[in-house]
C-alpha cells in the first residue's frame, strides 16, 4: 500500500473518532444530501447562513465549507464574514466555486472569497477552476465542465501557486495540486455525475478530512479517494441514479479504514 492509502485510512479513522463539526454555507439544492453525506462519513454537519451568527458558528467548527451554488447577496456577505473569522482562527476553508465562469456574479464572488479569506482548498470541475484565472476566455455550461482535468493540469499548478492554495480538480480522474505536488485519484463511478450534489458532497468531505489533516493536499486527495471508492461500491448494485444516491450514503457509512487503505488509488506526479 502507498503512503497515501495509509493516510486515507488514518484520516477516515480520525474523522470517525473526532466527529468534527463542519460548518457549511452551501446551496439550497444539495443542503440535505451533503449533510447526510457528512453524517454517513462520521462528521457532524451544520448549515448556518445568517450573517449575524456565522462568526459564532465558525468558532466551534473544524472547517468551513463555502459553496456558491445558489448565491444571494446576503449569502455572499455571510460567506465573506465567516471566511474572515475562519482565517483569523486558522480554521481550514474549502471553497466550491459552483458555476464559476457561467456568470460574472459567480466568478466575481469566487474571486472575492479567495482574495478576502485564506482558502485552504478549492474543489471544482475543470472549467470552474480555469474560470478563476481568466474570466474572459473561459465559459461553463451552467455547472457542468466543458474542459477535461488533463487539459487544465498545467494551468492548475500555476494557479495554485498564484492563489497560494490547493486546487482539487475533479473528473474521471481527479487531480490535486498546490503548485508543487501533484496527486491523481482514480477512484469513482460513471453514475456519479447523474446525481445532483455529488460534486458538492465531495467538497463537504474535503472539509471533513481537512478538519483532521493539516496538509491540504493529502486531506483533499484522501477525501476524494474515500468518496470515489464509496461510489465504486455503490455502483456494483445500483440500478440507476436513484438507487445509486441511496447506496452511496450506505457505502460512505460502511467503508472501513482498512477497506479504504486497500481500495484507494492515489498516485503522485
Amino acid at each position: 500500500m502507498s503512503k497515501f492509502s495509509r493516510q486515507a485510512a488514518e484520516n477516515l479513522s480520525k474523522v470517525r473518532e473526532r466527529k468534527p463539526l463542519i460548518h457549511n454555507i452551501t446551496n439550497f439544492v444539495v443542503m440535505n444530501y451533503t449533510a447526510n453525506v457528512l453524517l454517513a462519513a462520521g462528521a457532524s454537519p451544520v448549515m448556518a447562513h445568517a450573517e449575524h451568527e456565522v462568526e459564532d458558528m465558525v468558532a466551534f467548527a473544524g472547517s468551513l465549507v463555502l459553496n456558491i451554488g445558489t448565491l444571494t447577496d446576503k449569502w455572499v456577505a455571510s460567506m465573506i464574514r465567516a471566511g474572515k473569522k475562519a482565517t483569523e482562527l486558522k480554521t481550514p476553508i474549502v471553497l466550491d466555486p459552483v458555476g464559476a465562469g457561467a456568470t460574472p456574479f459567480r466568478t466575481a464572488t469566487a474571486k472575492e472569497i479567495l482574495q478576502e479569506t485564506a482558502v485552504h482548498v478549492v474543489r471544482g470541475n475543470a472549467s470552474e477552476i480555469l474560470a478563476l484565472r481568466n474570466t474572459q476566455s473561459v465559459v461553463t455550461k451552467g455547472v457542468d465542465s466543458l474542459h477535461s482535468v488533463e487539459e487544465v493540469a498545467a494551468t492548475a499548478a500555476l494557479l495554485a501557486e498564484e492563489l497560494k492554495t490547493t486546487l482539487a480538480v475533479t473528473g474521471p480522474v481527479d487531480l490535486v495540486t498546490d503548485g508543487d505536488r501533484v496527486l491523481r485519484i482514480s477512484n469513482g463511478h460513471s453514475l456519479m455525475p447523474f446525481v445532483t450534489g455529488t460534486g458538492c458532497s465531495a467538497t463537504a468531505l474535503v472539509g471533513a478530512f481537512a478538519a483532521v489533516d493539516p496538509d491540504p493536499v493529502t486531506a483533499a486527495a484522501t477525501a476524494l479517494a474515500f468518496f470515489g471508492l464509496a461510489g465504486e461500491n455503490a455502483g456494483k448494485t445500483a440500478a440507476g441514479p436513484g438507487s445509486f444516491m441511496t447506496l452511496l450514503l450506505d457505502e460512505l457509512y460502511a467503508i472501513t479504514p482498512e477497506e479504504l487503505e486497500s481500495g484507494a488509488r492515489i498516485t503522485e506526479g
